[in-house]
């Protein structure tokens, strides 16, 4: 048996007799075409982007409708004393169908057929773009009883409809241009800028050939020589003779700290042309070849010729040559922002949530229910999703998956979803604003990225479904940095050990301390107590992989300055929960500034759906808003019990 997550849940959270009900044979609406023109339709606006819609439908539309429906079913149905597809009475039919249990089955059906025509054409005269299903205020079954084919009719329907987004106009023309926050990250790399600079100017260095045989190699200078390779002996003689590919004829030797293997360098150092030396020199640990990885080995270098080398200052003429018309310190201001832009990748989400904020000051959208109940069984579905991939067996996830543990989730949940959606609404529309688009090759690029993960894990690739996505994520992205360029953001830049508190670890300590003395003098008044020992969960240490080091090209190659490694941080264990009923309000307090990940989990502890060391591995979620039917997420797959 296979059962869908989504599935279920679209059951759990489904209307029932206020819905509209798929009719049970094929009904063709042109039929109505002329008939089902309602006399007026009034739209009332309801909170929570809404509206109410009361429709008057004229006596031929509801005979018209009806008279249909009873057609229809003449065709199918099979009534003793009439022969099949003949024209049998509608009072035969009505009796026909209650006896089977489905009392003014035809006129509800008739009810749904008008909805169907006239809602529609009702949101369209006032440009509102519906979601979901419309429902009757009044269910069809009790509006039924009143419902007389021929006679005017009045439907009383609510629906959800796409927001629209409200901009503080008091703001200015733009509200969005010149958002206020604050966000915190590491300093400026100063290092790295100086390095990069320096590259830069080495690639524009100059070289002069030296004519007087006399001169002795500097620092600085450049040579051609010719090398011949040796493995060292262990008494550090010459062995056995080197590859083809470790030796070599008239290359070019760079004299400066760190660009080759080490001693090359410094044994060259001071030699003139036509001069040959004995060169003792250590590969690389990390070299390709791992033959001659941090392995000894002597050279026998001739100096063939020998060159002065001027590395230029950077002025306005050294900009020049980089590009036209770019000055030094533009140069500079260019280099600064290269530079830090890999930094700044690692703070984008803190710049995002300042931006975020920032944002909601200065607009507001009614969020429809429809799209916090799909969204919020999108991502319950994806936490059961979860759950079974952490050795929760389907049966016990399916008892699980009831209204009420649904309508609790719902409810923890819906603040995130209302904002991401605001987010998601403001962005979309600063993008048209402004005239926000993606180069068509950056969106290949994350297609074919993602062509690629799911050839490799056997994965379904469904990319009329993706490529909406990748491209609405990759939109809202620039559009971010948009808004961080045209933003007033107050940066604070800390350096990543600042974060110790000494004071305000000093009065935790303080206030943990007292709290155990008077747990202790407690004690000491109880006159029988029970020692139970708890046995505390392992702490689990994720151990972050290294990356992998660019290894230098053999013997003649420069060594490439291996990138510092990121620092790690260590997340500080969230502190157990007691075991006691809380408040919801407590409980969206607690679950506020959690990650994902442990809020999906808290929040099935919680619910009674998993226990303590029953913790699953969880996915951040990203949710995608698009215009119309909400987009499900690719964890929502089928289920195997």
């Amino acid at each position: 048996m296979r059962f869908q997550f989504a599935s279920i849940l679209a059951l759990l959270v489904a209307p029932t007799s206020q819905a509209f009900v798929p009719h049970q044979f094929p009904i063709h609406a042109a039929f109505l075409q002329q008939s089902t023109t309602a006399r007026d339709a009034t739209v009332t606006r309801l909170p929570d982007s809404a509206v109410e819609i009361e429709i008057e439908v004229p006596g031929a539309a509801t005979k018209a409708a009806y008279d249909k429906v009873c057609t229809e079913l003449s065709k199918t149905i099979h009534i003793p004393g009439f022969r099949k597809g003949s024209k049998i009475p509608p009072q035969v039919l009505e009796q026909r169908m209650s006896a089977n249990g489905g009392r003014n089955a035809l006129k509800v059906q008739a009810i749904n057929e008008l909805l169907g025509q006239l809602v529609e054409s009702a949101l369209k005269e006032e440009s509102l773009d519906p979601i979901g299903q419309p429902s009757l205020k009044i269910p069809a079954e009790e509006l039924a009883d009143s419902y007389k084919p021929g006679e005017d009719l009045i439907l009383p329907v609510k629906c959800d409809v796409w927001p629209e987004i409200q901009w503080d106009q008091s703001q200015g023309e733009k509200p969005y241009v010149g958002i206020t926050g604050k966000y915190t990250r590491k300093p400026f790399d100063q290092v790295k800028l100086d390095k990069a600079l320096n590259d830069l100017k080495e690639r524009y260095a100059t070289t002069e050939p030296v004519t007087d045989t006399t001169y002795a190699l500097q620092m600085g200078d450049a040579c051609n020589v010719n090398m011949v390779g040796y493995m060292a002996t262990a008494d550090g003689e010459k062995g056995e003779p080197l590859p083809n590919a470790a030796s070599g004829d008239n290359v070019e030797v760079v004299l400066g700290p760190g660009r080759y293997m080490e001693g090359l360098v410094e044994g060259i150092v001071g030699a003139t042309v036509g001069e040959t030396r004995q060169v003792s020199v250590s590969f690389p640990d990390k070299l390709k070849d791992k033959t001659l990885a941090g392995k000894r080995a002597i050279f026998d270098v001739e100096i063939v010729q020998a060159s002065t080398r001027t590395v230029p200052e950077v002025t306005d003429e050294f900009a020049a040559k980089v590009r036209p018309g770019l000055t030094a310190d533009a140069l500079k201001e260019e280099l600064k922002k290269a530079v830090d832009a890999e930094d700044a990748k690692e703070y984008a989400g803190a710049r995002n949530k300042a931006l975020s904020e920032g944002l909601a000051k200065v607009m507001d959208v009614d969020v429809p229910d429809t799209l916090v109940t799909g969204q919020a069984r999108d991502k319950f579905a994806a936490m059961m999703a979860d759950m079974r991939d952490g050795g929760v067996s389907d049966a016990e996830i399916k008892n699980q998956i009831t209204p009420e543990n649904f309508a609790k989730y719902k409810e923890i949940v819906k603040d995130d979803i209302i904002r991401d959606f605001k987010v998601s609404m403001a962005t979309d529309s600063i993008a048209q604003l402004e005239g926000i688009t993606v180069p068509d090759y950056q969106i290949e690029e994350q297609m074919e990225a993602i062509r690629k993960d799911a050839a490799e894990s056997n994965e379904e690739f469904d990319e009329a479904a993706i490529r909406p996505k990748v491209e609405a994520t990759l939109t809202r992205n620039a559009v971010m940095d948009w808004l961080a360029d045209n933003s007033n953001l107050e940066v604070e830049y800390k350096e990543e050990d600042e974060g110790f508190d000494e004071q305000l670890m000093q009065k935790l300590a303080d206030e943990a301390m007292e709290r155990e003395q008077a747990m202790t003098a407690e004690t000491a008044t109880t006159p029988e107590v029970v020692d139970v020992e708890v046995e505390k969960e392992p702490e689990v240490v994720a151990e972050a992989e290294p990356e992998p080091v660019a290894e230098p090209e053999p013997v003649v190659a420069e060594v490439e300055e291996e990138p510092e490694p990121e620092p790690v941080v260590a997340e500080e264990a969230a502190p157990a929960a007691e075991e006691e009923e809380v408040s919801s309000e407590d409980k969206a307090e607690k679950y506020k500034n959690m990650e994902v990940g442990d809020r999906a989990f808290e929040i099935l502890k919680d619910l009674g759906m998993v226990g303590k060391k029953d913790k699953p591995p969880t996915n951040e979620l990203n949710l995608t808003f698009n215009r119309g039917p909400v987009l499900y997420h690719e964890q929502n797959g089928e289920i195997e019990v």
